[in-house]
């Protein structure tokens, strides 16, 4: 019964999730704003919203650090395997698709952001900023950089989807509530997969449930916004919902890291979220961090030097790090 109860919240999320993305799109289509800022900030952050709120239940409500951590590296992992898989499908219509620098600038970020992470594996950098993880205020200007790139981009969208009679007025407020009912079901399912992570018979940990459960579920929104931007041909937005969705997931850690510190967490060093060490700590995200650096670098990779060949083997080399992060 706790499976169906997941699998219901799953639709409901995406099915929530694809009409945010039309009201942004239709807000898209009624402003001048570039299609990488669309993608990479508004879109990817409609679509994140299950992540954001989901992450903040794992650590204030559930206590459940390890739970956040695999959601979110879950995700990002999954959303890279959804991108790498849609290339292979439209891959001749793909082959021919301009990639803004904008994209690559945010890629080469996201990488960044990994290496301090991996970096502080062995809590090399212990270093607090008013009882915040430095890691937390790293990855927060590197968003910053990362959206002043993305708004300066000046390339624009193609224009695939019909204009609507709606207002921006209205459209706004579906937009608004459409979010809260995102919201709303994010904080079910999280509890749901807490019940799941629990079951005996399955012997799941945290990390390994937080990156099947939570982070697959909450990347169908990524999944199928992308899968309906590649077959509109709408490529260069597909990409930036992407890869913004996994820089903008990662200042959810920063969130979640201010969040569990207030609220006394247990299990983790002096309450921090970003803890691969302790005793407490799923060894799967440690997984999820290492591949999810290299499928991050092998996208990048793509972005830069796109042909034929980099069109093959990276997005196979992305789906190797799933298969590998499943199978270790």
């Amino acid at each position: 019964m706790i499976y169906f109860g997941y699998l219901i919240c799953a639709v409901v999320i995406v099915w929530l999730s694809n009409k945010a993305s039309i009201y942004v799109d239709l807000l898209d289509k009624k402003t001048s704003l570039s299609g990488a800022f669309i993608g990479g900030v508004m879109l990817s952050a409609v679509t994140s919203l299950p992540e954001l709120f989901t992450s903040l239940s794992s650590t204030v409500w559930l206590n459940e650090p390890g739970l956040c951590l695999g959601n979110i590296l879950g995700s990002n992992l999954f959303n890279l395997l959804t991108i790498a898989v849609m290339i292979l499908i439209f891959y001749k219509g793909f082959s021919s698709a301009k990639i803004s620098k904008s994209h690559i600038t945010v890629a080469v970020t996201v990488i960044g952001i990994y290496l301090f992470m991996m970096i502080n594996l062995q809590d090399k950098i212990p270093l607090e900023i008013a009882t915040v993880n430095v890691i937390s205020v790293i990855i927060i200007a590197l968003y910053i950089f990362g959206v002043k790139n993305m708004a300066g981009d000046e390339s624009q969208t193609d224009e695939s989807c019909q204009y609507s009679n709606l207002t921006v007025k209205q459209i706004s407020i579906r937009f608004i509530l459409v979010s809260i009912g995102i919201i709303a079901v994010s904080i079910v399912i999280t509890k749901v997969t807490d019940i799941i992570a629990d079951e005996n018979h399955l012997n799941l940990g945290a990390g390994l449930a937080g990156a099947l459960f939570l982070g697959i579920a909450t990347s169908l929104p990524e999944l199928s916004s992308t899968f309906s931007l590649f077959r509109l041909k709408n490529y260069n937005i597909a990409i930036g919902n992407i890869i913004g969705s996994n820089l903008f997931n990662f200042t959810i850690l920063s969130i979640a890291d201010v969040f569990y510190i207030k609220s006394g967490g247990k299990g983790a060093i002096n309450g921090r979220i970003f803890d691969f060490i302790s005793n407490s700590a799923d060894p799967k995200n440690i997984n999820l961090l290492v591949f999810g650096t290299i499928a991050m670098f092998s996208m990048l990779i793509l972005f830069k030097f796109k042909n034929k060949f980099t069109q093959m083997i990276c997005p196979l080399t992305v789906i190797g790090c799933y298969i590998a992060f499943l199978a270790v």
